[in-house]
């Protein structure tokens, strides 16, 4: 019946899909904001909330390519692009216009402490995206993506989110809090996002798939879908960084790692193989390098200088033009 509706739209049906899709996104990011205000911890809502939030629409990417023949090519697009435009563009900019102070303003031994305790839990954060983007770059050394090597993948992700949600009760034990009564509504509203996600990126890979091959150019489809995927990141690290909560930016950008390394690669392989390519691995190395620099920042200094924000945009630069060429 929707899918009915929105083809009857005719030429208007890809742009009424991208704006469901941009809404859609809008209303996650609007009670992401809410659960905040009713006191989830940034360190929690950035590891755990955001990045299923924000990396919803390329796990949908991902199981819609795989259910309509996609190509591997695509989905690593898609992913990689995300990746490192969250660490580098919408880490970057953020920090080149606002800055990211090292310390707490408020300088009480609890605020202190909290501040120690979140730059603990982000350099975790890079330590496994790091980790993870080691062990698919191991998995295709031997030319592709298998079956079992999704298997592999998508176990490894489970086990990091265990870890996760110990993490979060032992928090919640140690400062005896609890979550707010409305948590069942916010995760109703959630999964009403994702509906709208989910509908609007099937109809959109459907209808691209549709055209004509002679007219349109190989990959496209994955850095279209990398572009559109990757503005409710943009749309939760320049809210967050103009509130001053660059804990959250920097935990969600780097968390959001997590969800298209290992688990969407995972997804689609279980499918599909995802043939290895110069691509695949020169992306996969800039991620681990971008990985090994934010973590060298924030276990040394405690935050990003200035100086370091234009070199990430420089790279994210470098990424485009290597990709595109």
């Amino acid at each position: 019946m929707v899918y009915e509706t929105i083809a009857s739209l005719g030429a208007y049906a890809p742009v009424t899909c991208i704006l469901l899709f941009l809404l859609a996104s809008l209303l996650v990011v609007w009670r992401l904001e809410a659960l905040s205000g009713q006191g989830v911890e940034g360190t929690v809502l950035g590891t755990v909330f955001m990045p299923f939030c924000s990396g919803m629409g390329n796990i949908v990417f991902a199981l819609v390519l795989a259910r309509n023949a996609g190509t591997g090519e695509d989905m690593l697009i898609n992913c990689l692009f995300n990746n490192i435009t969250n660490l580098t563009l919408l880490i970057g900019a953020p920090v080149l216009i606002w800055g990211m102070a090292s310390i707490p303003r408020k300088k009480s031994k609890a605020v202190v402490l909290e501040h120690k305790m979140g730059r603990l839990s982000l350099a975790l954060n890079l330590v496994a995206a790091l980790f993870f983007s080691l062990f698919v770059w191991l998995l295709a050394a031997d030319g592709k993506i298998g079956r079992m090597d999704g298997f592999v993948l998508l176990l490894l992700f489970v086990f990091w989110q265990c870890f996760h949600v110990y993490d979060v009760k032992k928090t919640n034990l140690l400062k005896k809090k609890r979550y707010p009564l409305t948590l069942p509504v916010e995760v109703l509203l959630l999964l009403i996002g994702a509906a709208g996600v989910f509908i609007s990126t099937d109809w959109l890979v459907q209808w691209f798939q549709s055209l004509e091959s002679d007219t349109v150019p190989p990959q496209v489809l994955g850095w279209a879908s990398g572009v559109l995927m990757v503005l409710p990141n943009a749309i939760l690290a320049f809210y967050y960084a103009s509130k001053a909560r660059m804990d959250v930016v920097y935990t969600s950008q780097s968390g959001d790692a997590h969800i298209c390394i290992p688990l969407c690669i995972g997804i689609f392989a279980v499918f599909r193989d995802v043939p290895s390519s110069a691509f695949l691995q020169q992306s996969l190395l800039i991620l681990m390098g971008l990985s090994a620099a934010h973590l060298l920042f924030v276990g040394v200094l405690g935050k990003l200088p200035r100086i370091a924000a234009v070199l990430l945009l420089a790279a994210f630069g470098y990424f485009l033009w290597s990709g595109l060429a």
